[in-house]
């Protein structure tokens, strides 16, 4: 099963979500409260879904060291 644009799609939402936590970690800035609002139910999907993102592509090390054996 080619799942390639999951695997790009997911990541670019991980990627995403980290350049949050870094703008939260160095400046205070949390784009996601400024643009959604504190922790309304439309943020917290964001979250979820961000979370999920990571979560999956922990299933990324499996398939990258298959990859690379064959």
């Amino acid at each position: 099963m080619n799942t390639r644009g999951l695997d790009y799609t997911i990541l670019t939402i991980a990627i995403i979500g980290a350049i949050n936590w870094g703008l939260v970690g160095f400046f205070k800035l949390d784009l996601v409260n400024m643009i959604f609002g504190d922790m309304t139910l439309f943020s917290r999907i964001i979250y979820a879904v961000i979370g999920l993102c990571g979560l999956y592509l922990v299933s990324l090390y499996g398939r990258v060291n298959t990859a690379l054996n064959d």
